[in-house]
């Protein structure tokens, strides 16, 4: 039992304030941000910018593979619907000795590697996510935390 209530005391904290959304032009400028990290990195990605909902406010493909465009998303929708970035969430359930695949594959799919950032406004609430799918997963996450970091 201790094992879930790490795991809820956790979820418990998080500040996710629902009618607080980011706006296309928000999403946008993350977006470019992070474009323009891939490419100095050289890295062909997958971008996807999701609102506090989980749903896609904007995507960008720089010529990645196809498959990583689901993965994308997925890291995006995990991060918003946790309120924590998305292999952050990965250690949480691993932490708490507990078998995910009831909640990794809820909601159409969730992914818990590094990629997914959490998008907060100037006020600390979190607005939505952005995510990168193509390189390594360290580079992932570089690429979205500059889109995430040129809102907050």
């Amino acid at each position: 039992m201790r094992k879930y209530s790490l795991l809820f005391a956790h979820f418990s904290n998080i500040n996710i304030k629902k009618k607080m959304n980011i706006t296309y032009n928000e999403a946008a400028r993350a977006l470019q941000a992070s474009i323009e990290k891939a490419k100095s990195l050289q890295i062909p990605v997958s971008l996807a910018v999701v609102d506090t909902g989980g749903h896609l406010v904007a995507f960008a493909r720089l010529d990645s593979v196809y498959g990583v465009i689901d993965f994308a998303i997925k890291k995006a929708r995990t991060a918003v619907m946790f309120g924590v970035d998305s292999d952050n969430m990965g250690a949480i359930i691993a932490g708490a000795e507990i078998h995910g695949y009831g909640m990794l594959n809820s909601n159409g799919g969730l992914l818990t590697i590094a990629g997914g950032v959490v998008i907060r406004n100037k006020a600390g609430d979190i607005i939505g996510a952005i995510a990168s799918s193509g390189g390594t997963p360290e580079q992932d996450k570089e690429i979205a935390g500059a889109g995430a970091d040129i809102i907050s």
